[in-house]
């Protein structure tokens, strides 16, 4: 899985370089999120998936995984840049309810308030 992390002030921006979030990856993603989240103690987490072209359910539950994280310590959480296929999933199963999406990673950082 290839994906890189980078600081900005108080707030983490994960960036996937991968094209496909699903089965094959989402156990490695979840482990990583956990790790930052949990043991690195990230509270405010950018989920950057400007390099992802499809996803699948468990791509979704990866991402759910580092929600239900930074929710029980009272983070904050933005996905940024989605692909239109990607965002398009994510309204049809409404999780843009649950999870604030943003065009671009700037936006989800005045968002997080950087």
């Amino acid at each position: 899985m290839n994906f890189e992390t980078k600081r900005v002030g108080d707030i983490t921006v994960f960036k996937l370089n991968e094209k496909r979030l699903d089965t094959s990856i989402s156990g490695l993603l979840k482990g990583e999120f956990t790790m930052i989240l949990k043991v690195e103690g990230v509270n405010k987490l950018i989920i950057d998936l400007s390099e992802v072209e499809s996803c699948d359910s468990s791509g979704l539950s990866a991402i759910l995984v580092a929600n239900r994280i930074v929710s029980a310590n009272e983070g904050q959480i933005r996905l940024a840049a989605p692909s239109e296929k990607v965002h398009t999933l994510i309204r049809i199963t409404q999780l843009d309810r649950v999870l604030p999406v943003t065009d671009t990673v700037e936006h989800a950082l005045v968002e997080l308030g950087k």
